[in-house]
């Protein structure tokens, strides 16, 4: 063939809204698996990667070592059976393979969240901004998108803050959470549905004279629900100057968040101190320390993992004296002190976010997504990852593990 006669080649021009975790994951695999393509991350505020570098406290819970698919799914409140698939094609595993590629060395902690093992988030910061430059990735900041306009002929045509006005041919919307963003508004326009935007990973207002003076205080495994009826969540649980928090309230907290905010956070809950202990398994304990221990203090025997401060408070809350004996512990008293160890209500009155995990339940409609490429299913060539959509999990690295997974399918089907 005549060379002179060869259709000229266009290079492919993808956009990314939104320079968070899901974000780079989606821009970088779409620029190393298609190098000839024209891959811009455009992000609104003044810098990249923002949750990730507080995440964990400052070291950035990148994944959770759980390698089978579907056990992974069960982490998800929201977005469980979707996720389910895409997991099958990138998992925690493949999370660890790829930034050990880059010479990132991910650890798994006792309860399975992952962290690098420099205990940095500017590690996977730097290694998501090297691997960006590498891949030929332009990043833009202080940008906001304003609209997204779909054409005729399938391409896109995106007007931002700054007078920009860009034609792409593939657009992938990675903002994180459209709770207060204008986005929202350029998304229905688009077609799509936006389910109620509300707070998920929250800690519980507790005003309750028996918490008072014990902030600091956890206890490793309890067990917590909403009173008449909910599911019980399980875990550490810790006390705060403001009342409760730690891994069981947060995830309370987000498989009940619709519930919270229907009630507007004013609630009972019921906390088991002792995790899987039961009433009856409690009653026979006493009955054992008073046939073999009946002249030693009730306040001398803590229970196993529970704090002897938190023990203490208790005993006062049921009115046991300091030098009661377990031969004189009467049953109304015994009766007290079952419950507040293994029923102990509570009142919440109001949330405190969770600055490390903050993340908000709604988004873009599941329904509405083919999250075998994660693209709309009501414009063609409109993808999305991360928060954007109706998907959260709980506290441990889930909700990162499910910007990777989501990120890494856009990307390729972008170029695909």
């Amino acid at each position: 063939m005549n060379p002179e006669n060869k259709t000229p080649l266009t290079t492919r021009k993808i956009i990314v809204i939104g320079g968070g975790a899901a974000g780079f994951f989606t821009a970088i695999t779409a620029a190393e698996a298609d190098p000839s393509a024209e891959v811009t991350v455009y992000e609104k505020g003044n810098a990249f990667l923002t949750k990730v570098k507080i995440s964990g406290g400052g070291r950035c819970n990148v994944t959770h070592a759980c390698f089978d698919p579907v056990l992974l799914s069960k982490n998800y409140p929201r977005g469980s059976r979707e996720l389910r698939g895409t997991f099958h094609e990138w998992q925690p595993q493949d999370t660890v393979d790829w930034f050990a590629a880059r010479g990132v060395e991910l650890k798994a902690e006792a309860d399975g969240r992952m962290f690098p093992i420099t205990d940095s988030s500017q590690t996977i910061i730097d290694c998501f901004m090297k691997s960006a430059r590498d891949a030929g990735v332009i990043l833009k900041t202080g940008i906001a998108l304003d609209e997204v306009q779909s054409e005729p002929d399938g391409t896109f045509f995106l007007h931002f803050s700054n007078g920009e006005s860009v034609r792409a041919d593939k657009v992938c919307i990675t903002s994180g959470s459209l709770k207060s963003s204008p986005l929202t508004r350029a998304i229905e326009l688009l077609g799509h549905s936006i389910e109620p935007l509300v707070p998920s990973l929250f800690a519980f207002n507790i005003p309750d004279q028996r918490l008072e003076g014990l902030a600091g205080l956890s206890v490793q495994v309890a067990r917590v629900k909403i009173i008449p009826k909910s599911p019980e969540q399980s875990g550490p649980v810790l006390i705060t100057h403001r009342g409760l928090s730690g891994p069981a309230i947060l995830r309370l907290s987000a498989w009940e968040a619709r519930r919270f905010a229907e009630l507007d956070y004013a609630v009972e809950i019921s906390i088991n101190w002792l995790g899987n202990t039961s009433a009856e398994d409690l009653r026979a304990t006493f009955s054992d320390n008073r046939a073999e221990a009946g002249k030693s203090l009730v306040k001398n025997k803590v229970p196993t993992g529970l704090p002897r401060r938190l023990w203490e408070r208790l005993l006062e809350t049921t009115g046991i004296a300091t030098e009661t004996q377990w031969s004189q512990l009467t049953k109304d008293r015994e009766n007290a002190l079952v419950h507040q160890l293994t029923d102990c209500r509570f009142q919440v009155k109001g949330k405190t976010t969770n600055k490390d995990e903050f993340v908000t339940c709604g988004g873009v409609r599941l329904k509405e997504i083919d999250f075998r490429r994660m693209e709309s299913r009501i414009v063609s060539g409109l993808h999305f990852a991360g928060e954007c959509l109706d998907i959260d999990g709980i506290t441990g690295g889930f909700n990162f593990q499910a910007a990777w997974t989501c990120g890494r399918i856009a990307g390729l089907a972008m170029v695909h």
